[in-house]
């Protein structure tokens, strides 16, 4: 049966629990490493208090997408449930975040909190495909990156919000987390939860009937869908692995260290007990929602580039974009130039969050979408596992503990990912 195209506010519609997802993200890569420091810890400490992140990824995005590709509903649908309850524990876990009293409990918080956002995060790369016909493909993940750019600045802009502009205390007890912090958490739950719960109440999903020439018929439990899923997996797949790699171990390891990098190198703030740490903290949140907005914007003028000079050419330019932006940070002491360097960072990841599924897109039986995007976002969390196992050791033993040697680290990480994409001939 064929699939009617979505006008520009029904794919809006659609991907506006992005909004919502990105909060969720964008609080915790700007604040995590933060909580971790005004908790007592180091930093070769942090990339392993981390490490929730991916491996949460790795186990349960390719069981979310397979049981979603096998859940229908009537009432509730296929993707949406997964939705819902995704949702709702991640909201939860965003209230309890900034009450942790102790560092294992606040890596506690995060295992349950990253497992809840995949949860409701992998359908929604599925449920592009779905409901848009494929040549509406780049044009609904393209509007995805554009909330992903919109959810990350304003969460990015919530803890300038409550300690410049309301006044909320920046300080605090040893081990004990600010009061701005808690309630840029708490309003962030609040925006996950009402934006998710927008989609599943405006977007309609297409019952199995659209998918029974996609073997609706075969029944196969899960470790047999992900064994046929990677045996079959599309050239497109292995062609963009080390793509993928090398994009977010640097993306990783700009998530660990930047805002804790730029406190000390920009603001001059030995420790977390430092007069410029709080404001290095917002300053580090005000950059991520900075090159979220470039992301933003950036998004808009995509699907016509991409149409121009194709889909793995500017990926590549907007890979080295996000290379060279973050190498800068080694040379700039001034904080408003780091707006500069972020300029290129939210240009790579406008394409990161959008270029690669576009890719593969055309090459995934519709029926089995969620767990072939799960298991292409393997590739994704691999490297992040990887660094946060052993990018510990080389801060103390290579890094002398120089958060700084982290950031350039990142910045020529994105670069090899952008020659490599060179190799890629998928338009």
């Amino acid at each position: 049966m064929k699939k009617e195209r979505f006008s520009f506010w029904q794919i809006w519609n659609m991907a506006f629990g992005f909004l919502g997802i990105q909060f969720g993200w964008g609080l915790q890569m700007g604040n995590m490493s933060a909580i971790y420091e005004y908790l007592g810890a180091s930093p070769d400490q942090i990339p392993l208090l981390w490490l929730a992140a991916p491996l949460t990824g790795l186990i349960v995005q390719p069981i979310v997408g397979y049981f979603s590709d096998n859940t229908w509903s009537p009432r509730f649908g296929r993707r949406k449930p997964y939705f819902f309850v995704g949702a709702l524990f991640a909201s939860l876990l965003l209230i309890a975040m900034p009450y942790s009293s102790t560092i294992w409990m606040a890596a506690g918080f995060l295992w349950i909190l990253d497992a809840s956002i995949n949860i409701s995060m992998e359908p929604f790369r599925a449920l592009v495909a779905d409901v848009l016909p494929k040549e509406q493909y780049t044009k609904g993940y393209t509007m995805q990156s554009f909330f992903i750019g919109l959810g990350a600045v304003l969460s990015a802009a919530l803890p300038w919000l409550f300690l410049n502009v309301l006044g909320y205390n920046s300080e605090a007890e040893p081990g004990v987390i600010p009061d701005y912090v808690k309630m840029s958490f708490f309003v962030g739950a609040a925006a996950f939860f009402l934006a998710v719960m927008y989609t599943i109440f405006t977007t309609k999903e297409y019952p199995p009937e659209y998918y029974e020439d996609e073997e609706a018929d075969e029944k196969i439990g899960y470790w047999q869908g992900l064994k046929k899923a990677f045996i079959n997996m599309p050239e497109a797949f292995k062609k963009l692995a080390p793509v993928q790699f090398f994009s977010w171990m640097g993306l990783f390891l700009m998530w660990f260290y930047f805002t804790v990098t730029i406190t000390g190198s920009v603001f001059g703030a030995d420790s977390p007990s430092d007069p410029g740490y709080a404001e290095g903290v917002v300053w580090g949140n005000l950059c991520f929602g900075f090159y979220s907005l470039v992301t933003f914007i950036f998004a808009l003028f995509m699907p016509k580039i991409a149409d121009k000079v194709g889909l793995s050419k500017l990926h590549a330019i907007c890979l080295f974009a996000g290379g060279i932006g973050l190498l800068s940070v080694g040379l700039i002491e001034s904080k408003w130039l780091l707006f500069l360097s972020m300029t290129g960072v939210g240009i790579a990841w406008a394409s990161i969050v959008s270029m690669p599924y576009a890719m593969i897109a055309n090459d995934i039986p519709p029926k089995q979408m969620g767990i072939f995007m799960g298991l292409f976002n393997m590739f994704i969390v691999i490297p992040e596992i990887i660094a946060a196992l052993g990018f510990g050791w080389v801060m103390s033993s290579v890094f002398d503990n120089v958060k700084l040697y982290a950031i350039i680290t990142a910045g020529i990480m994105l670069i090899i990912a952008s020659l490599l994409t060179l190799r890629v001939r998928i338009d």
